[in-house]
């Protein structure tokens, strides 16, 4: 699990938890914790969009780069790729 879905985890239950402290769950209440996992769900899926959209553009770019032979220019923006895809890997 990734920093970000724990995060989104942790706040959707200390809004639940809030929301039960009256002993009591209304329809309000309901509709918070329901919206608060739409929003939970909907923030996870943007972000697997977005760590694939940056895994397939880091495909293509290594592809270009390698069609005409692999020169100098080359292994250093592919090493620059590996290297911020290892700095999110440890975020994620």
């Amino acid at each position: 699990m990734d920093p970000k879905s724990t995060y989104r985890e942790g706040e959707d239950k200390s809004k639940e938890a809030w929301r039960d402290a009256d002993g009591e769950t209304s329809l309000a209440d309901h509709v918070g914790n329901a919206g608060d996992e739409l929003r939970e769900q909907l923030g996870n899926a943007g972000d697997a969009v977005d760590r694939t959209w940056d895994d397939a553009t880091d495909s293509a770019k290594k592809a270009q780069r390698g069609a005409d032979g692999e020169d100098l220019a080359d292994k250093i923006g592919n090493a620059g790729d590996d290297l911020r895809n290892s700095a999110e890997d440890v975020t994620r």
